[in-house]
């Protein structure tokens, strides 16, 4: 009975003891596997990505060192001096660009001229003496160059130029030398290179050394590529402020034109003449008909403006421009047009002087000229008409204190000889 009742006593104190070890057992492994289990991971995940912290913590670090450094009045000042380095190294930059194109201009047009000379020596036509002095002594600054368009059949027109406004031999020369104008006749050849009518302008460019020959073949229809021609051997052969253009049947009056001139040489872009707008001859077989007329828009349309052709003046720039871009210019049949259009796009300063609208006669423009004086010679012998006409021309010509006359228009016809001159008074 004792027995069986310590038996029982003790039961319950073991059961006891039991689940006391057995609470602190599992406290214990449950702490152990918690240690165990952030080992592993620590051993697994924290290594990569505390590395992963730790750089990107120095990148920010560093980003952050920057902006205080930025802060920094002492610093500021050198990232001043830096940004101002970097606009003086843009600023060098941009001139020798400016430097390497023109550079570029100067030997396309060296090229231009070569290629003349080349082209001349393949032709077996002489070379000018304006080419050689060109290629030989280098450039020489001129104040403008005056190109007088002519035909093969103008031979009176030359003959009266030169007895009037152009000098001739050792005066010409001095005006180049002194007054940096240059006067020639401009012509191509004939479509029968080497033919009778070669041969003829040769013979008097032989006698009076006053021509500028151009790789062109004459034709009225062949205007506009020969203007083109014109200022593209003009700008190779000779370094002027303007290039002038003006017909032979014109007179002009060199001492006004170069005071015109004058007054704008600090314009890189102008383009002086007497401005007009006329319409667009649509309709075929008149005079200045425009077979590209439906480029204008709508039937009785004007053209854009632009200078007569008659006479005409362009700075440097846009010589140089005509004689770069020659190959892909537009030409119109009108060659005043064509000049005006090659403009058009450009930052180019149109200048319209009234004194430049040469006298037109009244058969060619309907209405009374307002700038043109009107004389007529009747005619009683073909010379003495002649004589008489060029001591009018020379009375005009060297009386420049009374009238600055800039500019006429010759006209010959059967019967009488007609002269229309533009004045200006004082």
């Amino acid at each position: 009975m004792k027995m069986s009742l310590k038996s029982r006593g003790e039961l319950p104190s073991r059961s006891v003891i039991s689940q006391k070890w057995t609470l602190l057992l599992c406290v214990g492994c449950f702490c152990a596997g918690m240690l165990f289990t952030n080992r592993i991971c620590h051993r697994m995940w924290a290594v990569p990505e505390y590395k992963g912290i730790t750089r990107t913590t120095s990148i920010e670090a560093e980003k952050l060192k920057l902006v205080s450094e930025g802060c920094d009045p002492k610093t500021q000042k050198f990232v001043k001096r830096d940004s101002n380095d970097i606009i003086g190294e843009v600023h060098k930059t941009h001139h020798a660009i400016q430097t390497l194109d023109k550079t570029i201009s100067n030997l396309e047009m060296e090229l231009a001229a070569a290629r003349a000379a080349q082209e001349s020596i393949v032709n077996g036509s002489p070379i000018s003496e304006d080419l050689q002095t060109t290629e030989s002594s280098g450039r020489k600054r001129y104040l403008m160059v005056v190109g007088i368009n002519t035909a093969f059949s103008s031979r009176k027109r030359r003959d009266s130029v030169r007895a009037t406004w152009m000098p001739q031999g050792e005066k010409r020369k001095k005006l180049e030398e002194e007054k940096g104008i240059i006067i020639r006749f401009v012509i191509g050849h004939s479509a029968t290179s080497g033919g009778i009518l070669d041969r003829a302008i040769e013979a008097e460019d032989k006698k009076h050394g006053d021509f500028l020959r151009l790789e062109h073949v004459e034709g009225y229809l062949e205007l506009s590529a020969k203007t083109k021609i014109y200022f593209a051997t003009a700008v190779a052969l000779w370094d002027a402020e303007f290039y002038v253009k003006v017909d032979d049947d014109v007179h002009v009056n060199i001492a006004t034109l170069g005071e015109t001139l004058v007054r704008h040489r600090k314009k890189p872009l102008v383009y002086i003449g007497c401005m007009k707008s006329g319409p667009v001859l649509a309709q075929k077989g008149v005079r200045y008909h425009e077979p590209e007329h439906w480029k204008f828009g709508e039937a009785g349309n004007k053209y854009f403006r632009h200078a007569t052709g008659q006479l005409y003046a362009i700075s440097k720039d846009l010589a140089r421009y005509i004689s770069i871009n020659q190959h892909v210019l537009h030409k119109y049949a009108n060659e005043d047009v064509s000049l005006g259009s090659w403009f058009i796009g450009l930052d180019v300063e149109h200048i319209d002087d009234r004194r430049l609208c040469c006298g037109t006669p009244p058969d060619i423009v309907s209405g009374k000229p307002r700038l043109a004086m009107f004389v007529l010679l009747h005619l009683i012998g073909a010379a003495v008409e002649f004589a008489g006409h060029l001591r009018g021309l020379r009375r005009f010509t060297d009386d420049a204190g009374k009238v600055r006359m800039l500019c006429g228009m010759l006209s010959f016809k059967a019967g009488s000889l007609q002269f229309f001159q533009t004045q200006e008074g004082r």
